[in-house]
């Protein structure tokens, strides 16, 4: 069975990897919940929140405005290291 969590347990990869970038940019939660409304993301600081926090999915969409907003790539959004990822098992009815 697959479980859509992220090895930390949370619901998003992304998150410490926004705050760290958040955080280098100087701006805060509030800031960058703004600047995401400003490129036509309506999210707000509870989102920011969420999201950091590993409470909340993110959505392809949502990585590119925040790529574009935190002027990096998916890559560095996207830290692949806390995936947990096994291979799926085929039953008998499969093969």
């Amino acid at each position: 069975m697959f479980i859509n969590k992220a090895r930390s347990g949370g619901n998003n990869i992304c998150g410490r990897n926004i705050t760290a970038l958040r955080k280098a940019a100087g701006l805060s939660q509030n800031q960058l919940a703004g600047q995401l409304q400003l490129h036509g993301l309506d999210v707000d600081k509870n989102a920011i929140q969420r999201i950091e926090a590993g409470k909340r999915f993110v959505t392809d969409i949502e990585l590119v405005y925040l790529a574009d907003v935190l002027q990096v790539n998916y890559d560095t959004l996207l830290n692949r290291e806390d995936i947990s990822i096994e291979p799926i098992k085929k039953t008998g009815a499969d093969t």
